[in-house]
């Protein structure tokens, strides 16, 4: 299945989807075929790499809080700070 680049900017989800769902979506510039979208199957990507030791499972399946932390409290506003530092 054939795409242009401008209609898959303008509908990425929908390409993506298709592409997930089995589709082999050809990406073209003015009917030149310049790239292919195909779906992977990132689980076995992330076996892989644990078994090369380039990546490994997080100790805790949890996310760390920081609880023991006190929160920052600001002294403006965000855009107010940004100014600021802009100059």
């Amino acid at each position: 299945m054939d795409v242009a680049i401008s209609k898959l900017r303008s509908n990425l989800r929908t390409w993506v989807d298709r592409a997930r769902a089995g589709d082999d979506v050809v990406v073209t510039e003015r009917g030149v075929p310049v790239a292919r979208l195909v779906a992977i199957d990132a689980a076995d990507v992330i076996e892989r790499l644990e078994r090369e030791g380039i990546i490994s499972r997080p100790a805790s399946a949890t996310r760390p809080r920081s609880t023991s932390l006190s929160r920052v409290k600001a002294k403006g506003s965000l855009s107010d700070l940004v100014a600021e530092l802009r100059r």
